[in-house]
Formats: structure tokens, sequence, C-alpha cells
């Protein structure tokens, strides 16, 4: 298949490389050192056991019209950066291409397809003003939830962590042949990619976890393991789990895993700092509505209480204030 990955980041990098490895005619859309470095050398993996494989087949570009129309685009940028690629995303699209996202959190396609009473509801906290949903169309996705942990090392190389779980779904639940080719495709290409005719219920058992390590490890600047095993902060995420727990039970949602078992699971992934964290780290704007602020939003959609959630989400929003902040003085001063 023809596939593009918008990105080509921790997760995008992954994903692209593998699926070239797998004989597949995958195209970057990327920019920068990304695109000088994939164009010059291919697209380095590193496994999470240290052996290192080069995609060269790769092809990279930062213009949507040179890659032409493709049967999958795999947008595998944060939620926040959407609404940038929404102009020039349709010179992607043939009369069948399907888009799979892979975003974190609550997506902005969550109520597409949804049925009663918040069929077709916009979540504002990753979708302000209706924009990306206008502009996807819902016929065209393909629901995704992201497991594995990578890290980008350096432009056009990606280190793997752990992991290697991408299930997929319909949005109304069906299984058609375009998400059993998909999943075939990923599957080929070393990942684990079960077809679910719930993919709503299995974005909050990933959700459960972002919502909480992600912003309690950027205000802590501590890993997984160490989180976990401190018992504040383990209890702070567990309460923030049982709040989420609660507004995803009342929208239909039922957990397959118990809360306790879901933090054990983050607890076994150790000393891994999490996406957040390292966006914090660099110098980069967090993804904290997509992950928090959309949790407290269909809360209050359900009238559901959450003070732990809420006060993380307001700390957390204070600390990426203070990074732009600064981050606007030391701009202003190399212009001086």
């Amino acid at each position: 298949m023809k596939i593009a990955v918008i990105g080509a980041g921790a997760i995008g990098g992954l994903v692209g490389a593998k699926l070239a490895l797998a004989g597949e005619d995958v195209t970057f859309i990327v920019r920068g050192k990304n695109l000088e470095t994939i164009r010059a050398n291919g697209f380095k993996l590193i496994s999470a056991e240290g052996q290192e494989e080069v995609a060269r087949q790769v092809k990279a570009t930062d213009r949507y019209e040179e890659a032409g129309p493709q049967d999958v685009v795999i947008l595998a940028m944060k939620a926040h950066q959407l609404e940038a690629v929404l102009k020039d995303l349709p010179r992607l699209f043939g009369p069948d291409t399907v888009v799979v996202t892979m975003q974190n959190g609550i997506p902005f396609w969550y109520f597409q397809k949804h049925g009663g009473t918040l069929e077709g509801h916009t979540v504002r906290s990753v979708d302000p003003d209706g924009a990306v949903a206008a502009g996807i169309p819902a016929s065209r996705i393909l629901g995704c939830v992201v497991y594995p942990a990578s890290e980008l090392v350096a432009p056009g190389v990606v280190q793997h962590i752990e992991g290697e779980r991408f299930p997929l779904g319909e949005l109304d639940g069906s299984t058609t042949e375009r998400v059993q080719r998909v999943a075939d495709a990923l599957t080929r290409a070393g990942f684990k990619s079960p077809v679910l005719d719930n993919i709503r219920a299995e974005i909050w058992l990933k959700l459960w976890g972002n919502l909480t390590f992600n912003p309690i490890s950027a205000l802590s600047h501590a890993t997984l393991v160490d989180i976990c095993q401190y018992p504040l902060s383990r209890e702070l995420a567990a309460n923030m789990m049982r709040e989420a727990q609660t507004a995803a039970n009342k929208l239909g949602i039922e957990f397959r895993v118990p809360l306790e078992k879901r933090i054990a699971g983050a607890e076994k992934v150790g000393k891994h700092k999490t996406s957040m964290l390292q966006d914090v780290e660099a110098g980069r704007a967090p993804e904290i509505d997509a992950l928090v602020g959309s949790v407290a939003e269909l809360a209050r959609l359900t009238e559901t209480p959450t003070p732990h959630i809420d006060t993380v989400y307001a700390l957390v929003k204070l600390l990426a204030r203070g990074m732009e902040e600064a981050g606007a003085g030391v701009r202003m001063q190399s212009a001086g």
C-alpha cells in the first residue's frame, strides 16, 4: 500500500520505518532536519535490544502534492498540531483513502458515529471551533490506540523502548475490509494490531494512564516507576483514574483492566520519561488538553466531579504558560 506518515517523531518514525522495512511504499511528510536526514540516509530504527536497521527505501517530502494520493494517511503528530495540516491534507486523498489517527487522549472524532444524545458533539478541548472534524471526514477515519513507547533520539533516528500494540477500529464498531487491510500491514511490520469493535473503550484504557502519569511526570520530573512507587503520587494517580472511570462509565465505557493492574503496568515500564516530560525538558509545548482537558470536558458533560483532575490540569497549564512566556522572552532577547 501507499502510506503517508505525517510527522516523523517518536511514533511516526517507528511506524513508518517498520512499515517500510516490511515492504510498504512509505512517504514521510516532514520538515527541517528530519527531512534532510531521511532524504540523505533513510530512517534508522534502533530496537529495544539495541539492534539497528535502516529503512533506506522510504521517501520524504515537505510538499503534499509531491506525495500525491495515498491508500493510507497516518496522522502521527500531537492533537494540537492537527489543524495546521488541514489545508494540505486533501492533496493526499484519493477516493478510498483512509486516515489513521494516532493521537493520544480523547480524539476530535470521539462523538462522530457515536450514537445517542451526544452524536456529533464537538470536543472543544481538542477541536475548539470544529475545524478538524470538518476537515477530516468521519467516513475516512480509522481509530487507533498507540501503546509502544519510543523516542526520537536524533533527526531520522528512533529508539524503540517497549510495546508493540496498535489496536484499530472503525468508528461505528464494524469490521470492514479496509480496517483489516491496515491491521494486516501493521502486523506484517511486526506490530500487534487487533481490530476492535469498540475502539473508544480502548482509547479510555490507554488514556487512563496518559491522563495521570503524563502531567504528574511533567510537574515532578519523575519517571513512570518513580511515580508508581512513591505512595503519595501513586494515590494521586489512582484518584485521577477513579474520577475518569466514573465519567467514562456514564458514557457507556467499561474498563476491561482493573485500576491497580493499569498502574502496575505503568510501573513495569520502568525509568521511562513520559512524552509530556520529554516535551517539557526539550522546551516544547506539552500536549495537555487532549490528555487532561478533554477528560475534564467530558466529565462536565456527564456531570462528574473531578477535583483531582482539575487541580493537576490547572497546575500543568500554568507550567505550560510559564514555558511559553520564558520562550517568548528568549526570542525577544535574541531579536534585540
